[in-house]
């Protein structure tokens, strides 16, 4: 595990004591409880970039395309 070192509002480090005492929980314990919680309902990071995009001339489906490279596939096989 990490430390790390946060500032908080005088009114958060407050009411954060109060929860701490009130629940038996650990300061420590509140903050990774609620960065966990951030964390899980937030979407994955992005890839820091962007996948190439370009057009093949093709208008074919996924489903065709890949129909399209197994049959390639079988028939450099049955060459063999």
């Amino acid at each position: 595990m990490e430390k790390a070192t946060v500032y908080l509002p005088d009114e958060w480090e407050a009411r954060l004591n109060a929860e701490s005492s009130a629940t038996g929980v650990s300061k420590a314990e509140l903050i990774r409880r609620g960065i966990a919680m951030l964390l899980d309902s937030t979407e994955q990071p992005k890839r820091s970039r962007e996948l190439p995009v370009f057009d093949s001339g093709r208008s074919g489906t996924p489903d065709e395309m890949d129909n399209a490279v197994c049959e390639r596939i079988r028939e450099r096989t049955a060459r063999r």
